[in-house]
């Protein structure tokens, strides 16, 4: 445990970083939820129903299955719409493609 040396420097020494690192946990336990609140800002919470037309974000780098463009870069970044046909899970959704 800190601060219980024989040696009183080393026990201050001890306290200070103690105090030190405590305040330093602080710090970083505000900074965190001030940007937590700041994304929760932004963040929407929605849900689909099955029928709904909704579209597809694909990564143009990774992705190349759906359109071979020669700039990949401006390439689209959403396809659709497309129908949801059933819900999987809390995110998930199976769309109906088209082949």
């Amino acid at each position: 445990m800190a601060g219980d040396s024989s040696v009183e420097a080393v026990d201050r020494s001890l306290k200070a970083r103690e105090e030190c690192i405590e305040m330093l946990k602080n710090h970083l336990a505000r900074a965190q939820q001030r940007m937590k609140q700041q994304v929760d800002l932004h963040r929407v919470d929605k849900c689909f129903e099955v029928g709904d037309w909704v579209y597809v974000k694909l990564h143009p780098y990774r992705q190349h299955s759906v359109a071979i463009r020669l700039n990949q870069k401006f390439s689209p970044k959403f396809f659709g719409p497309f129908p949801i046909v059933t819900h999987i899970g809390d995110v998930a959704y199976r769309l109906q493609l088209p082949p």
